[in-house]
């Protein structure tokens, strides 16, 4: 995927195997010109308000590159999708993937202490999910010189890491640690034999996705780091050094085209690296917000942020010289990517999110034909379970979804919905919201027929507290009355 050095590319651009669902010819592919104009102003704006040398960003729709623009100049030319930029803090997200996948090979338990399999860590306790979500309470940055302007040799040894209060609020309470995720890389080593984590993500993440143009060090062509003076238009070059152990925490340089796969990826998931249902779990809220309030929170390596009544899901990044932010839209199947070689100034998050509500204003998801359920309905049994039932009074419509899935909706204003994974005990299990992890069981009487649905102990009737069924507590025996 390459993307010739110009202001702006609009022409839709595949972002990795197996990720695009949108046919090359598809009507709706390539964006408006009112649309692509806007998000060039946007990011004209931001590039010019925010007084950086250059900024790039991408707009990722359905799993494809839908849109890219350039502003400014890296080496006297206009900044193209191929321009590595550092990314800081995005590079968490790639390690809390490798973290899942050792998960999901049986190698770990989120819930385990990382003391399990890292010996003389000053915080035994902290467990590794607690590490993913920034909860164990650690100090927020490792001892010594500011780590991001000074080379990682100052810090050979984990031991380095660490001063004399390694925890420094309780745990269970977000507190941005970047030496939790220099753990979890040592983590990813340890149980990969060794290995050092960049090359584990290397071979079982970046390969696989086609993202060549990720990696630990500079490789051209790439864009310097500039501090600009904050009253003259001035500017000042910013260190690039290796950070050693402290790599996982924003050692990562990348490009605009890998950025658009690694969004597809966080998007839409890949068998070859982590299926869609871990990536959920990634994407659910950890702990509570620091500020109180769900403006902002944190899942297993992804920032979460509410914009204009939207879900965005990613990661902001910053380094000296550089900063970088990459927001996903999950209902809409669509995300913003910024790319730009300044300490401070440009607000790199907001104008990411702002390309996804641009796109989303000018041109809404146009929603996926209609189509019949994909496997034979050979089972009337099934069948015979879906339509309305009753939460005492309140009613729902449990609906069959493919592969025996069910969905359960609320017809009032009260109430919660929940979709349902089919198990093969007969039993299904909540996926999302109030009733996620909980138990659906179909109830029978004594001749064998369904008489009502169990969830989680609440018990959903065919009729409003029909009598007969089990309704805990029983039903008034006179029935309704007027």
């Amino acid at each position: 995927m390459t993307v010739p050095p110009s202001p702006e590319s609009s022409r839709p651009e595949p972002v990795g195997q197996g990720l695009s669902v949108a046919a090359a010819a598809d009507e709706f592919a390539e964006l408006l010109p009112p649309t692509r104009r806007a998000l060039l102003h946007r990011l004209a704006v931001g590039q010019s308000e925010g007084r950086t040398p250059s900024m790039t960003g991408a707009v990722i729709r359905d799993g494809r590159a839908v849109w890219t623009g350039g502003r400014g100049s890296v080496d006297g030319e206009v900044p193209h999708g191929d321009v590595q930029y550092r990314i800081g803090s995005l590079t968490k997200t790639f390690v809390a993937v490798l973290v899942l996948r050792l998960r999901d090979e049986g190698l770990l338990r989120l819930e385990d202490p990382v003391g399990r399999y890292l010996e003389d860590t000053p915080v035994p306790d902290a467990t590794l999910a607690q590490l993913l979500s920034h909860s164990a309470g650690l100090a927020a940055e490792p001892r010594g010189p500011w780590w991001e302007r000074t080379t990682g040799e100052l810090r050979p040894e984990p031991a380095d890491l660490f001063g004399e209060r390694p925890q420094r609020v309780p745990a269970g309470r977000h507190h941005y640690s970047n030496l939790g995720y220099a753990l979890l890389g040592a983590l990813v080593e340890r149980l990969r034999d060794g290995v050092p984590w960049g090359e584990v993500l290397r071979r079982e993440v970046l390969e696989p996705l086609g993202m060549s143009r990720t990696t630990l060090l500079p490789e051209a062509p790439y864009a310097h780091g500039w501090a600009v003076h904050p009253w003259a238009d001035a500017l000042l070059p910013e260190p690039a050094e290796d950070t050693g152990l402290m790599g996982p925490a924003g050692q990562l340089w990348s490009t605009v085209q890998d950025l658009c796969r690694w969004a597809a990826f966080l998007l839409r998931g890949d068998a070859r690296v982590l299926g869609a249902a871990s990536l959920a779990e990634l994407r659910t809220p950890a702990v509570p917000p620091e500020s109180g309030t769900w403006e902002a929170g944190y899942g297993l390596g992804v920032q979460m942020l509410r914009r204009e009544g939207r879900l965005l899901v990613g990661h902001q990044g910053s380094m000296p010289g550089f900063l970088a932010a990459l927001w996903t839209d999950a209902e809409e199947d669509l995300a913003g990517v910024v790319l730009t070689n300044c300490t401070s100034g440009p607000a790199a998050g907001a104008v990411a999110a702002d390309l996804i509500g641009i796109v989303r204003t000018h041109e809404p998801r146009i929603p996926e034909p209609w189509r019949p359920l994909p496997e034979p309905l050979d089972d009337p049994e099934l069948l015979a379970l879906t339509g309305p039932w009753y939460w005492g009074a309140n009613p729902h419509a449990l609906r069959l979804r493919a592969g025996r899935g069910l969905e359960l909706t609320p017809l009032s204003g009260t109430g919660r919905g929940a979709r349902f994974r089919a198990e093969s005990d007969g039993t299904w299990t909540g996926l999302d919201g109030y009733y996620e992890g909980e138990t659906l069981r179909v109830g029978r009487d004594r001749d064998g027929a369904v008489s009502h649905l169990d969830l989680g102990t609440f018990v959903f009737t065919r009729g409003p507290y029909e009598p007969s069924a089990p309704v805990p507590g029983g039903v008034d025996a006179e029935g309704w009355r007027t």
